[in-house]
């Protein structure tokens, strides 16, 4: 893929066969002898105005994903098209250089409130930092930038001269949702940005985040390893696991009729009575395995409680159902084991119920 192509979609962001390979090195000379496939082959989409869940297991991929898109780490192998007003242009073949003017349009949302934010700056400069390193306005504007963004995000002026330890975990997620926001992005990568927050909290930046994005018409990559919160959040569901897409779906779809058993596993985990009583799940057993020697065939086949011997010696690909275009699996008994759903037809007519 060229540096810069003309625009094929209407898609914001795609990637094409994305790996990131870490080295690991040892001996006296440091020779490589083999290497952690962190990403291995990952391809998808995003589109304007939509807000794509990206969720897995500790280990699975999805926070390096988010990085290789904002290129905090370069990418071995694959493209990242970006698209902008002169095409599509593939942020992974970018020097330091080039990068810059893109780094304006792509912003991202970190985990940790407490590491993101710099102890020692002021919160009205630290939302200003962005503007001042794109050179963005006077002094003056900048200011009343910030304390338009501290009111929009729910803080108000009178926090800009507070210190990060000076405020509650919402609030410095509110900080750096203002950071990423300052020099008006396109594309915002949501690194798990809740779940360092108490449930009511994480209520209030989720709602947050949405009533941005209809405010602003944000596109979001949004991290997470609960589901219930993609739920929440999300138009559509990417599940990965090892290095690689397992399920995309959209989110309803997902809940109400899992194809893949790694995701029935992960809506299993998720806590829900039914009827009074505790519902029926399987337990995810076992951990992921080591990413510098991943399992033959399917890489779930470990932990997969419908393995059949065509799993532990083909990989499948990543393919549409024929029944549905806008699911994906890469499941070789797709269409012969049938899963557990989340909802029932009428749990989610009940809860639709509720909701209205």
């Amino acid at each position: 893929m060229s540096p810069v192509r003309a625009a094929t979609n209407d898609a914001l962001l795609e990637i094409e066969d994305l790996r990131l390979h870490f080295p690991i090195k040892a001996g006296l000379l440091k020779k490589t002898v083999a290497h952690v496939k962190a990403v291995d082959g990952v391809s998808f989409s995003v589109y304007p105005g939509e807000t794509v869940g990206l969720v897995g297991e500790s280990g699975s991929g999805k926070t390096t994903i988010g990085r290789c898109i904002v290129r905090l780490y370069k990418p071995t192998t694959g493209s990242i098209g970006f698209r902008t007003a002169q095409g599509v242009v593939d942020i992974a073949q970018l020097d330091k250089r080039a990068l810059q003017p893109i780094r304006r349009d792509i912003q991202m949302l970190f985990q940790d409130p407490n590491s993101s934010l710099n102890a020692r700056m002021r919160v009205g400069d630290i939302i200003a930092e962005p503007l001042e390193i794109h050179a963005i306005g006077t002094r003056d504007e900048r200011r009343s930038r910030v304390e338009d963004l501290l009111e929009q995000v729910g803080l108000g002026a009178e926090m800009y001269n507070r210190f990060p330890h000076q405020l509650s975990g919402g609030q410095r997620q509110r900080v750096g949702v203002a950071r990423a926001l300052s020099i008006e992005p396109r594309l915002v990568i949501c690194d798990e940005p809740v779940s360092a927050l108490d449930v009511s909290v994480q209520a209030q930046v989720l709602n947050l985040l949405s009533d941005l994005q209809g405010e602003l018409g944000l596109t979001y990559v949004f991290i997470a390893h609960d589901l219930s919160v993609v739920e929440y959040i999300s138009d559509r569901v990417m599940v990965m696991y090892l290095g690689k897409l397992m399920e995309t779906a959209p989110t309803k779809r997902i809940f109400e009729r899992p194809t893949h058993p790694y995701t029935e596993a992960l809506l299993n985990s998720i806590p829900k009575r039914v009827r009074g009583g505790h519902r029926k799940r399987f337990v995810l057993t076992g951990d992921i395995p080591s990413p510098v020697n991943p399992p033959s065939g399917c890489v779930f086949h470990t932990r997969c409680q419908y393995v059949k011997d065509i799993c532990r010696t083909e990989t499948p690909a990543l393919r549409p159902l024929p029944d549905d275009p806008e699911t994906s699996v890469a499941c070789h008994l797709a269409e012969e084991v049938a899963l557990e759903p989340y909802y029932t037809a009428e749990e989610r007519r009940d809860l639709e119920s509720d909701r209205a």
